[in-house]
């Protein structure tokens, strides 16, 4: 069935069969974008598409109306990491997903930093920014990077959304951006908005943080999924939209909110049956932006 939404709403599909599978799979569910693994999450090894898989993608994609795909990195990168193995493989990963967004035309490659393992951010930062150079230089100039929060966990980077801030304004590209996510924004103690319960246990909500910080342009995606955890909690476990800790009128003032009206939504919660994003939290999700 084809979707003519014209806001980019999306879920995190499984690319089983093929690019051309994941397509179906997210129109089978009412998205018009999508986000995907470039091959197997518990693997380093992975192939780029051929020519005929790409032609088959932008067939289908024509045909269902599904006109973004976000891919989303392996979750074993640590950009931070000593060990020079790790390091190595995680740099090799990232050029690789960012050859794959050029490939299939995408709207950029959604990371986690990795961890300082308690060393400190000012211990890692200067890494972290060398590393991201290498990447970006030794990439496609089509393709993007954008760096997600995290949910608060001891020793991740990006929980603070100063983190994030230093390495956009250090790294100055129009190829880096950032994604940020509800749970992971809730769990690490910003409340959604200002009229939130918890706003009075934060100096700040994320909106004004955003703005704050000036890194509301680079903002080019939002993960939205409900939280396992409590406030602040510092623990990253997503819930199906309406059925976790997050307070629905936060999610519907946040969503509605100027900030969020030109930015894709993915949401990647567990699902009703446990096998991911279904048509019921796709409609809650659209419920809470406001799309018909």
């Amino acid at each position: 069935m084809k979707n003519n939404n014209s806001r980019l709403i999306g879920a995190h599909v499984s690319m089983a069969g093929g690019l051309d599978k994941a397509v179906k799979r997210a129109a089978s569910i009412n998205c018009n974008c999508m986000q995907i693994f470039s091959g197997s999450p518990r693997s380093w090894q992975r192939s780029l598409p051929t020519q005929d898989e790409l032609n088959k993608l932008f067939s289908i994609q024509k045909e269902l109306s599904v006109s973004s795909i976000f891919t989303h990195a392996l979750y074993l990168v640590n950009l931070a990491s000593p060990k020079p193995d790790l390091l190595q493989k995680s740099i090799n990963s990232l050029i690789h997903d960012l050859h794959f967004d050029s490939l299939v035309k995408g709207s950029g490659v959604v990371v986690h930093l990795g961890s300082h393992l308690g060393k400190g951010w000012d211990s890692i930062k200067k890494q972290l920014l060398v590393t991201l150079q290498e990447i970006l230089k030794n990439s496609p100039a089509n393709s993007t990077l954008l760096i997600e929060n995290s949910a608060g966990q001891k020793g991740k980077i990006a929980s603070n959304l100063e983190e994030i801030s230093w390495l956009l304004e250090k790294l100055n590209s129009s190829r880096v951006g950032w994604c940020v996510d509800s749970c992971h924004a809730f769990a690490a103690g910003y409340p959604l908005v200002k009229k939130s319960q918890y706003a009075s246990e934060h100096s700040s909500d994320l909106i004004t943080e955003i703005s704050r910080l000036g890194i509301k342009d680079a903002l080019k995606c939002i993960h939205v999924n409900d939280s396992k955890v409590k406030f602040n909690a510092g623990n990253d476990r997503h819930d199906n939209i309406g059925e976790g800790e997050i307070p629905q009128t936060d999610f519907k003032q946040f969503l509605q909110s100027e900030l969020c009206q030109r930015i894709p939504l993915i949401t990647e919660v567990p699902g009703f049956d446990g096998k991911g994003p279904d048509l019921e939290n796709i409609k809650r999700l659209k419920s809470l932006a406001g799309v018909g």
